[in-house]
């Protein structure tokens, strides 16, 4: 084996799943080394960027990847439960805020966060009508203009809901990208029917709740409400799943962990936090930091373990032949990226 077809096989052998490797990572590999230009040692860019493109296309076909999607599904239903929530909040609290009157903020809303609450709930229209190509591009401009709030709020000095309130909304809006998947006129509907059916929950609650542009009383509720609810909902969905032999469901909570686990930073922070008997209700900032940075490393860590699992499984649990850790492959590399 030359140096290049080794390193060829080392960057398939990270790409491309098991499965492929064994059955065309020698054909994969060949065609690459008899596309490079002579005398070439390394892999250029072009050919690495192609192999990470098909690597990925080929991953979204197997269990994990449509575990991806139907992640993506749950996850915009939530975003589009929330941004709905919001804005109906933001529309129905007093002219006058603690934070000055309306004339000093963005209309008839409080904050910025309305410019991302529109987004997403765009994004589950287009998700109904154009998933696909369109929605990808819809739902990726709601988690970068959501990212965006905070440091708008900073140029702007206009209020802007908490990071406790954005940072689990661009969490899930990344999740959300798999929602992608072509499914029935009827399950694409889901997202809208979440938001719709929102509406007059919070037009009912919001008495109750006394929103006066403090976003953190209803978001010390609403937000571990809905992790409690993704979580039961997508555990229920993953034994019933399981029990059809379809393990898309498992793959999908594993995915939704990290999330959750977003959504879940108040009372995991008060968990963390020293204060004791009489907390108050948010935190110390230096408790929500730690239990984010918690989330962040433990939620992927069990996916990548479980991926690490399944790509032992189905390599027999032993190591791959020279020929097989080649590479995998989805059609022509020429002509896949």
């Amino acid at each position: 084996m030359t140096e290049l077809e080794r390193r060829y096989a080392r960057w398939m052998a990270l790409f491309y799943p098991a499965d492929d490797r064994r059955k065309r990572g020698s054909e994969l590999v060949d065609t690459y080394l008899a596309l490079a230009a002579p005398g070439r040692r390394r892999p250029s860019p072009a050919d690495i960027a192609d192999l990470a493109a098909g690597g990925l296309r080929r991953r979204l076909r197997t269990a994990p990847g449509v575990g991806f999607r139907l992640a993506g599904l749950l996850a915009l239903t939530t975003t589009s439960a929330f941004a709905s929530w919001w804005a109906v909040l933001e529309v129905l609290a007093p002219r006058v805020s603690p934070y000055g009157p309306w004339s000093a903020q963005t209309g008839p809303f409080l904050s910025l966060g309305v410019a991302a609450w529109a987004l997403w709930l765009l994004a589950a229209v287009v998700h109904a009508v154009a998933p696909g190509q369109w929605f990808r591009r819809a739902a990726l401009l709601a988690v970068l203009v959501t990212a965006g709030v905070l440091p708008a709020a900073m140029l702007t000095g206009i209020f802007r809901p908490p990071l406790s309130v954005l940072l689990p909304q661009v969490v899930l809006g990344v999740v959300a990208l798999g929602a992608s998947a072509r499914y029935r006129w009827w399950v694409r509907l889901a997202p809208l029917a979440a938001a719709a059916l929102t509406v007059p929950v919070a037009v009912t609650t919001e008495p109750r709740l006394g929103f006066n542009g403090d976003y953190y009383p209803s978001a010390v509720l609403a937000l571990p409400a809905a992790a409690v609810t993704l979580l039961i909902g997508a555990t229920l969905l993953a034994l019933g799943l399981a029990a059809r032999h379809d393990s898309r469901g498992v793959w999908a909570l594993l995915i939704l962990l990290t999330p959750i686990g977003m959504l879940a930073l108040n009372p995991l922070g008060a968990m963390l936090d020293n204060a004791g008997p009489g907390r108050p209700i948010v935190p110390e900032w230096s408790s929500m930091a730690a239990a984010g940075v918690l989330v962040a490393v433990v939620g992927p860590a069990l996916l990548l373990l479980a991926l690490a699992a399944t790509g032992r499984r189905s390599a027999g649990g032993r190591s791959l032949p020279a020929e097989a850790t080649h590479c995998p492959t989805c059609g022509a590399p020429s002509n896949s990226a």
